[in-house]
């Protein structure tokens, strides 16, 4: 597995079909189309008697931003359109037969090993009965620090060999030294043992997907020789708290719509989400070993978003990069809280920052380029966000600041202005509504409670969006400050288990956005009363953020509106891993018996395996 160099390409060069590239040109040209006119308005409102400084400034803000709700809009439309289409012709093929080999990678760092090897037991009875289990191998791949997590991984492990004697064959393995992170955790696997396999399913320890998924990614692999990487689109499951059930309510409703709009425009030269996707084995090796960036942290050393990378690394060499978003049976867990979004979302966030190293490395594709600006750029937008809001406030409450008049200040009550902030309005609610119709016309609307209670899920989900997307634009603006500061972040273990947080603890985490919005309440209903209507969403939602964490972390008990067909109903799949997970079904795993001694690798591989 070779180091890639960025400066230099390999010979294979990536095709553009041509259809392809109509779509993609119909998707820019609506964006820079409407784009222009949306700014041309705003230009003509703020020129009425003369364009200020402070206005020079919103405009290229506004336009940016809006460019991206257009781009966004356009995608998701792209996806309707698909499957409004499509509606009621997808089936299902025979099951097919395997004969290549596969393994399934599940990299784990201190996570709590009953939950994690009990999800891993529902997938592997999942592939014995979907017939495929003896294609697939397991390697539990550790890079556990916390010595008493990895006494627990070990016993977990020993329970699962002696379930699954003369069934499976599943290994475990714990670094000594957790050399960048999971991309070297995979990597080292690759380097050690890729050469036996022709695909590797890559999981997260909150990964769960059926057999009949499994083993249907391996058959698209041996059919299609030229694909060397297959994303699925994984749902949101086991959401307990409020902002769990709200992320895995627009998962589920909206995700598909987006998906397909994304598979519709981006072909083979889609993206990769680091989980839930299968990859050839010899490509990976060959095109994706990562180098160290120049520099130092937070932008240099070992890329943390290795995923986008490895992807535009594989279609640089010509292998192709695809989106399976009409495959389901692939699932994954959301943060509990509103606070582990942004500890997570931190490490995303310097992870494609350091893509701006990269994208300019030669022979990419185009839209590889593409998929990493738009990474980084939905973190660079954030503050951009949070500048626009403070000019707007101060071009409406203090009119004198730069050779504002009082007749300038009144640029946003125009009625072209209203036109154009009611646009972008419909931009953002117009996929929701959508991704509703679409349910009504799939006939799915029933695994969501009917479309009534669908519609009201998504009102509900709208308003809550509409607080929680302030404080989360805001601490992405905290984390672009901070990277470019260069302070780096740690490698911290994600909290999956709902967990009470009190007020005090939800304060202490939002105390900035409670001192930001504060100041635009009281500036806006003080100087500018007019205008602050535009603007009391966010600001109010900042200025009382500790309460919205703090509310969304609760329980959420039977809440009806947020259904989800999985909630309804749940898949066999996950009904297994749940009852698995559970202490006395954990218990049941124990044999009677000692298991045996797993028999070891040769020598020196490190290694324990059964």
């Amino acid at each position: 597995m070779p180091i890639q160099c960025l400066s230099s390409a390999p010979e294979r060069r990536p095709i553009l079909a041509r259809s392809l590239m109509r779509r993609r040109a119909a998707l820019l040209a609506f964006t820079i189309v409407l784009s222009l006119a949306a700014s041309l308005v705003m230009t003509l409102a703020f020129a009425a008697d003369r364009v200020t400084a402070l206005e020079l400034v919103a405009l290229p803000l506004f336009a940016s931003l809006f460019a991206w709700t257009a781009f966004s809009c356009a995608s998701a439309a792209a996806g309707f359109v698909t499957m409004w289409r499509e509606a009621g012709s997808a089936r299902e093929g025979a099951k097919p037969s395997l004969t290549s080999r596969n393994a399934l990678l599940l990299p784990v760092y201190n996570e709590a090993p009953e939950p994690v090897f009990a999800r891993l037991a529902a997938m592997l009875e999942s592939l014995r009965t979907a017939g495929g289990l003896e294609r697939f191998d397991v390697f539990v791949l550790s890079d556990t620090r916390q010595h008493a997590v990895a006494v627990e991984e070990r016993e977990a492990y020993d329970r699962l060999c002696a379930r699954f004697a003369g069934q499976a064959r599943i290994h475990y393995r714990r670094r000594a030294e957790n050399t960048d992170r999971k991309a070297g955790n995979i990597a080292e696997w690759v380097r050690r043992f890729g050469g036996a396999y022709d695909h590797m399913v890559v999981l997260d320890a909150d990964s769960l997907m059926t057999g009949d998924t499994l083993v249907r990614l391996a058959a698209a692999m041996e059919a299609e020789p030229d694909l060397g990487l297959l994303q699925t689109v994984p749902m949101i499951i086991n959401a307990r708290t409020l902002f769990a059930r709200l992320e895995q309510f627009a998962s589920r409703l909206y995700g598909p719509m987006f998906a397909r709009g994304l598979e519709w425009w981006s072909g083979a030269e889609s993206s990769y989400w680091g989980h839930n996707a299968i990859i050839r084995v010899s490509a990976f090796a060959e095109q994706a070993g990562l180098p160290h960036l120049r520099g130092p942290k937070p932008f240099g050393g070992a890329i943390m978003s290795h995923d986008f990378v490895e992807a535009a690394l594989l279609r640089r060499a010509g292998w192709e990069v695809r989106l399976a978003s009409r495959m389901r049976g692939s699932y994954e867990e959301s943060p509990p809280s509103l606070i582990d979004q942004i500890v997570r979302d931190r490490r995303w966030c310097q992870g494609n920052l350091q893509h701006i190293a990269v994208i300019a490395a030669r022979g990419l594709h185009p839209l590889s380029r593409f998929h990493l600006l738009r990474g980084f750029s939905t973190y660079l937008t954030a503050p951009l966000w949070l500048a626009l809001l403070t000019v707007g406030l101060s071009l409406a409450a203090f009119p004198g600041l730069a050779g504002v008049t009082e007749d300038d200040a009144s640029a946003f009550a125009q009625p072209p202005t209203g036109l154009v902030l009611g646009v972008s309005l419909a931009l953002l609610l117009a996929p929701k509504l959508m991704a509703w119709a679409l349910l009504l016309r799939t006939g799915q609307a029933a695994g969501f409670g009917g479309g009534t209670r669908a519609l009201a899920g998504v009102c509900f989900e709208t308003v809550m969006s509409s607080l929680i997307a302030p404080i989360v634009l805001f601490a992405q603006t905290r984390s672009v400050v901070e990277i470019l500061t260069g302070r780096d972040c740690r490698w911290a273990t994600q909290r999956r288990d709902m967990d009470r947080v009190s007020l005090v603890d939800t304060f202490r985490a939002h105390r900035q956005e409670a001192m930001f919005g504060s100041v635009l309440v009281v500036v806006g209903l003080i100087f500018a009363p007019d205008a602050f209507v535009w603007i009391a969403i966010p600001a109010l939602a900042l200025t009382f953020a500790f309460l919205v964490s703090a509310w969304t972390a609760e329980d959420a008990g039977d809440l009806s509106l947020l259904e989800t067909p999985e909630t309804r109903r749940p898949p066999r799949l996950l009904d297994r891993a749940l009852k698995l997970r559970s202490a006395a079904a954990v218990a049941s795993l124990v044999s009677s018996n000692e298991p045996p001694a797993p028999p070891p690798l040769p020598a020196g591989l490190g290694y324990e395996t059964a």
